[in-house]
């Protein structure tokens, strides 16, 4: 008989497997929610995605629930209180990169229609399913993740470094990299590719 499948290794507290089970790897085309998930990448920089996934609470709180539009807007009043907010990663540049995030996410917005529409061209529309057996054969940067990179940093982004945007794909559904004895990278492989 076969072994049974096997999560993902990287995942060990509650938070973090619940995560991994429900949300890592599925094909994301919500613009609020690929906004959200690009900070809090950025956010992670530096740190464990687990502190960063134990705050997102207080990073929808204070981002007013990635609303980009009312983040665009947020003044120096603002931004000294979401540097007094122990609920996020209270850093000056990170913080301060949200709100220019978010201008540069409109803008996008307005040329493309949709960030989804931008973002999902580095993978050509569709998730890439790859076929990992161990964690030492996933890349923390790709050619695509490059290439975005590249353009997110040319259009006025900041924190979107490459492994920020690998992570990023991993995570929105672009890349399929659970292992393929993981029950996730069956089920994540199934699901659907970007809207047009």
């Amino acid at each position: 008989m076969p072994p049974s499948p096997t999560r993902c290794p990287w995942p060990t507290k509650p938070l973090d497997i619940h995560y991994h089970d429900t949300e890592w790897g599925v094909p994301l085309h919500d613009d609020r929610a690929l906004f959200e998930l690009l900070t809090l990448e950025g956010a992670q920089a530096g740190l464990s995605w687990s502190i960063v996934l134990a705050k997102r609470e207080g990073y929808r709180r204070a981002f007013d629930r990635f609303d980009v539009k009312k983040i665009a807007r947020y003044d120096s009043r603002k931004l000294a209180a979401l540097l007094a907010d122990p609920g996020i990663v209270r850093h000056r540049q990170k913080i301060a990169a949200t709100v220019d995030n978010a201008k540069a996410f409109l803008a996008l917005q307005r040329e493309f229609g949709s960030f989804d529409r931008y973002v999902w061209q580095f993978v050509g529309g569709r998730p890439v399913d790859n076929r990992r057996r161990s964690m030492a054969e996933i890349p923390n940067r790709t050619p695509a993740s490059d290439a975005m990179s590249r353009d997110l940093k040319r259009r006025g982004f900041r924190f979107v470094g490459t492994t920020i945007c690998y992570a990023f794909m991993q995570a929105s559904g672009m890349v399929n990299d659970h292992l393929v004895s993981c029950p996730r990278h069956r089920a994540c492989g199934r699901l659907g590719a970007c809207r047009t």
